[in-house]
């Protein structure tokens, strides 16, 4: 009935129409539904202030900052914040993706998932800023962009106490605390915590470099990698630690380098709970546990666990005399 009542009022036909008023058969019910006309919300997350027409959306909602998760999947076991999430979820196990987009075949488990897909074709942005004028796509989208302005960040990580403008951006930060890894490269197997990372990867295999430098036209597989690049030409080091002084050419090397001062070390290894202060020095200490030599010389075929090593041996060994 809802996903009847909200079509309908997308559509402009208003609560008089078809006598909607007599289908809400109670007065809770008549109450909730004509918020949707007149955008009420009295309903307001004392955490981020986000507001919600019924006190059961609000409760939904709580849960993004506690992480209670009370519906578990009968079938993996994973848990949801709501009987919905639970019921979308199920349909991953039964392949129920019955709404299936026009244009391009992709299938979704519900309407609803279909129609914000089809904005992805269409373009159409309904949601705007009303402080710079800026449209999206998806109301999420909006409220996420609102916090740039009011520097709001209500999503704070238990762990490292670090602050997010939206429950997803937590929610990815979190696996740097799990270890967890969802995205795999399909050529060499190897995991990443990030999709963007993993398209970056998947690049070492292709050989595209779609970053090219202005100045000598080297080329690169990410802007950050440019970026850094780009300083070598300037000579750039804008980036310097308050306690030492020391300068970095990227934000991010401050960022590794500041936790030499705090201590911090949010990269843990599973096998040994060694902890380090980044995700490299991480995936470097890991390599002692599994015995993975990525790094081959291209003349006799050695292969090193790191490229400091396989450095040294280029210099040292007759592949030298042989180039």
């Amino acid at each position: 009935m809802w996903e009847t009542f909200r079509h309908l009022a997308s559509v402009g036909i208003t609560w008089e129409h078809h006598d909607i008023k007599d289908q809400c058969k109670d007065k809770g019910t008549k109450l909730r539904h004509g918020r949707i006309h007149t955008g009420e919300k009295p309903y307001e997350c004392k955490k981020c202030s986000k507001a919600f027409t019924s006190s059961t959306y609000l409760r939904i909602h709580e849960r993004t900052h506690t992480g209670e998760k009370p519906f578990k999947c009968k079938i993996c076991g994973k848990d949801f914040i709501s009987t919905l999430c639970l019921s979308r979820h199920g349909r991953t196990h039964t392949a129920g993706k019955p709404y299936e987009c026009e244009k391009c075949g992709k299938s979704f488990s519900s309407s609803r998932s279909l129609r914000l897909h089809e904005r992805t074709h269409t373009g159409e942005k309904p949601f705007q800023c009303e402080i710079c004028g800026k449209a999206f796509s998806y109301t999420s989208y909006l409220s996420r962009h609102k916090r740039t302005h009011t520097g709001a960040k209500p999503y704070k990580c238990e762990k490292c106490s670090k602050a997010f403008t939206s429950s997803r951006y937590l929610q990815i930060h979190g696996r740097i605390h799990t270890g967890e890894k969802p995205y795999e490269c399909k050529r060499c197997s190897k995991a990443f915590t990030f999709s963007g990372c993993l398209r970056i990867h998947e690049r070492t295999h292709t050989g595209e470099k779609p970053f090219k430098c202005k100045i000598c036209g080297k080329a690169f597989i990410s802007t950050n990698c440019l970026s850094t690049h780009e300083r070598t030409h300037t000579g750039g080091k804008h980036y310097k630690c308050e306690k030492c002084g020391k300068a970095f050419t990227s934000s991010r090397y401050l960022q590794i380098h500041g936790r030499f001062h705090t201590g911090e070390k949010p990269y843990e290894c599973k096998t040994c709970n060694i902890a380090f202060t980044s995700s490299i020095y991480l995936q470097r200490h890991e390599r002692t546990h599994t015995g993975e030599k990525p790094f081959q010389c291209e003349i006799c075929g050695k292969a090193f666990s790191y490229t400091s090593y396989l450095s040294k041996h280029k210099k040292n060994s007759y592949c030298r005399e042989t180039l």
